[in-house]
């Protein structure tokens, strides 16, 4: 079932969103070389309890993971592309950190995700990067009334395959609002012109994921941390879109962002 929201409850998940932007853009300044993921972590938790905010991670035991994720972030290295547990590792040059975060505040949630390297930056994972965050874009901009759902994931797998990257579906954006997720799942891999038809008051996590070798995953004893199969790196960019009349709307963005 897709709940529609109102204007105004979209205005309550946009005060969730700016939060959520806030904290990504104090944990892109604090990931340096020398710093702690776990330092990453107790800093999170501190934000939001400061903010009087509620961790969507906290606690959260989906079918796929091993018990409760008992942390406020997924912190991914390398890798590791998605729901990272923060551990004892301290980052090196040339690493390359997805940072993951939903929160709720006042009952409306928010989830957004960026990637940064840390330190010197290798050309091909500047190139992963950036291909991730142009999948984003692309994929906003296909979220309008009147799209379909497979318009979105069309085009994330068009932009991956442009560059080169496989496309993994095992997990992909979703629906949200009164909680972390809702319907409808949203593939990073599709067909235009199929699927749900999109309308406003509708609500999307967008989160293209890419993968620089092989499209398989697999999954780190820990029970959480899903890395590419062949080792090689990945990268993770995700934000909280509205669809309105007038076309989509970021919730996760910035103020000083374009």
């Amino acid at each position: 079932m897709i709940e529609l929201k109102s204007p105004a409850e979209i205005e309550r998940m946009r005060t969730t969103g700016a939060f959520v932007a806030e904290v990504l853009a104090e944990l892109r300044a604090k990931a340096a070389v020398g710093v702690n993921l776990l330092d990453l972590e107790h800093h999170t938790r501190r934000l939001i309890r400061d903010r009087g905010a509620e961790s969507c991670y906290w606690d959260y035991a989906p079918s796929f993971g091993r018990g409760p994720f008992r942390n406020t972030v997924c912190l991914s290295v390398n890798d590791a592309v998605l729901h990272g547990l923060p551990h004892d590792y301290v980052l090196r040059d040339g690493d390359v950190l997805s940072m993951d975060l939903a929160v709720s505040i006042d009952g409306w949630v928010a989830d957004a995700a960026v990637t940064v390297i840390v330190g010197t930056p290798a050309e091909e994972d500047v190139r992963l990067v950036r291909a991730t965050e142009e999948a984003l874009a692309a994929a906003i901009e296909a979220t309008r009334p009147g799209n379909r759902l497979g318009d979105i994931s069309a085009t994330i797998g068009a932009v991956a395959a442009n560059h080169g990257y496989g496309v993994n579906t095992e997990f992909g954006g979703h629906g949200l609002g009164r909680t972390m997720h809702e319907d409808p799942h949203v593939p990073n891999r599709g067909r235009p012109g199929r699927g749900l038809l999109l309308r406003p008051g509708m609500t999307l996590a967008l989160e293209p994921w890419f993968i620089a070798g092989s499209s398989r995953i697999v999954m780190d004893p820990d029970g959480w941390t899903i890395r590419s199969a062949d080792g090689s790196r990945t990268a993770h960019s995700e934000h909280t879109v509205a669809i309105t009349e007038d076309g989509p709307v970021v919730l996760t963005r910035l103020g000083t962002e374009d």
